[in-house]
């Protein structure tokens, strides 16, 4: 099990380093800088809204269907064709909720109704892919991953640079590409799995339904409450302080946002196999000890990279972007980026800790977590946003994921008996003093930043090694999986 984590690991991480990133730093990014911090603050304002009730469309299927799929695989023909139905009826039911709510909100309309179209989109195809995953059929998992965002980079990319349309860029052309980027991938999960299972036969079944969504409540109540403190400063910011400010932070989130994938793929693949491992009574130490640290030996280098070139990197993704005042909106992003990166080390934790409270079922216990993670993101953003703005906001997620991760670890250590976790101190004290070492001799080192990155980051990769956060068996057991 740990030579197929590793292997599907490489195969995902390998897809998604080259679109994810590109997509969120080179094609989002630039739209921001294309329509401005206002409009892009609207736009962003809505989608957080978006992701922020959509317990109401998913209300925890997908992550109860990757843990009861990986158990049970024998179902996945019987519990499609029931809960596809149950899907359609969620997303009406969202779309009259967040509706009514983004009207309160006196948010555009048009943007609104077909984010919303996006979004069901977005989670249905989740719930197709939730099923590849818990076949273990992480090779078309990973194909679809990042099939939508290969397909939007496309698209976005003719209607920025191709020179088709001599009208400025506007921000709905890029919801539409959204649109058919997710069709198409929604299209093609369709095929995956009916090839696996023949034809589907839709139908409706009321028992099934009211079972399935008492089951996946606790899934959905945890989803809810840990997206309102990944999501709701947003919102805050934008009623607070308004679009504008939001659209500062926007910017610096997006590059928080890119590198949350790789974390996320982590989940991904751990959930099931984790669930599997638990249900046949086998141990999970030596997979969690390895994830763990490949995932902090990489959240760590990147942290490095925020804090010794965050304005750099910042000057030359914005720096030209059609902004009210473009030197405002720099200034105050320099100070935004490396906290919301920081948060980005401890929102790694959680997906290696938390995916695995989950598999085990202790989601009381994460309900538990996120509830007091909420509240305190809530008052803290309300307190902070108001005196500090969008930097403020920055503060209050480094907290609230500095606290929930410590907590999540500290559990799993009680439950698991994770008495190895203890031989990862020792290495991982002299990466970090290697990394500090390194950056601060390559700070000067060149005149051009970028050189001085790529030299800090394969100076990092070759210190892994001699630390043993990364070691060489991991990767013979990628080549010598079969």
């Amino acid at each position: 099990m740990k030579k197929k984590f590793l292997s599907n690991l490489v195969l995902i991480i390998f897809l998604n380093l080259i679109i994810k990133p590109f997509y969120i730093l080179g094609i989002d990014a630039e739209i921001i800088n294309r329509v401005g911090e206002f409009e892009y603050g609207v736009y962003f304002s809505i989608i957080n809204l978006t992701f922020l009730l959509n317990i109401f469309l998913d209300f925890g299927v997908n992550n109860y269907n990757v843990k009861n799929i990986s158990q049970h695989s024998f179902l996945l023909k019987k519990h499609l064709s029931k809960i596809i139905p149950l899907k359609l009826l969620l997303g009406l039911f969202y779309f009259l909720i967040v509706s009514c709510v983004g009207y309160y909100l006196d948010y555009d309309f048009k943007i609104l109704i077909f984010l919303l179209f996006n979004q069901f989109l977005a989670v249905f195809l989740l719930y197709l892919r939730s099923n590849l995953a818990g076949l273990h059929l992480f090779f078309k998992d990973s194909i679809i991953s990042v099939l939508d965002r290969f397909l939007l980079i496309l698209i976005c990319s003719l209607l920025l640079w191709g020179n088709l349309n001599s009208s400025p860029f506007e921000i709905m052309w890029f919801v539409y590409a959204q649109t058919t980027s997710y069709l198409f991938a929604v299209f093609i999960s369709l095929f995956f799995i009916i090839k696996k299972t023949g034809n589907l036969n839709l139908k409706w079944d009321t028992v099934f339904s009211l079972a399935i969504l008492k089951k996946s409540f606790p899934y959905a109540l945890l989803i809810f409450l840990m997206t309102i403190y990944y999501r709701v400063d947003v919102i805050m910011i934008e009623f607070i302080k308004g679009p504008s400010e939001a659209g500062v932070y926007a910017g610096s989130y997006r590059f928080f946002e890119a590198s949350n994938m790789i974390s996320y793929l982590f989940a991904v693949l751990l959930l099931p196999i984790f669930s599997r491992l638990l249900k046949n009574r086998k141990s999970i130490s030596e997979l969690v000890l390895i994830s763990f640290k490949i995932i902090i030996s990489f959240a760590l280098v990147l942290c490095f990279i925020s804090f010794f070139y965050g304005e750099e990197i910042i000057q030359f993704r914005y720096g030209l972007g059609k902004f009210d005042n473009v030197d405002v909106y720099l200034n105050k992003s320099f100070d935004i980026f490396p906290i919301l990166m920081l948060c980005f080390l401890f929102i790694s934790c959680t997906y290696i800790f938390g995916t695995l409270l989950t598999a085990n079922g202790n989601l009381y216990l994460l309900n538990k977590i996120a509830f007091f993670g909420m509240i305190i993101n809530i008052i803290l953003n309300y307190f902070l946003i108001n005196s500090h703005g969008a930097y403020g906001a920055s503060i209050s997620s480094f907290l609230t994921q500095f606290l929930t991760a410590l907590i999540q670890l500290y559990f799993c250590v009680r439950i698991f008996k994770l008495s190895n976790l203890k031989f990862v101190l020792e290495p991982l004290f002299f990466f970090i003093i290697g990394l500090i070492i390194i950056s601060y001799l390559l700070i000067n080192f060149s005149q051009k930043w970028y050189v001085n990155i790529c030299l800090f980051g394969l100076l990092s990769i070759i210190w892994s090694f001699f630390t043993g956060m990364i070691r060489f068996n991991y990767l013979r057991n990628v080549f010598y999986n079969k």
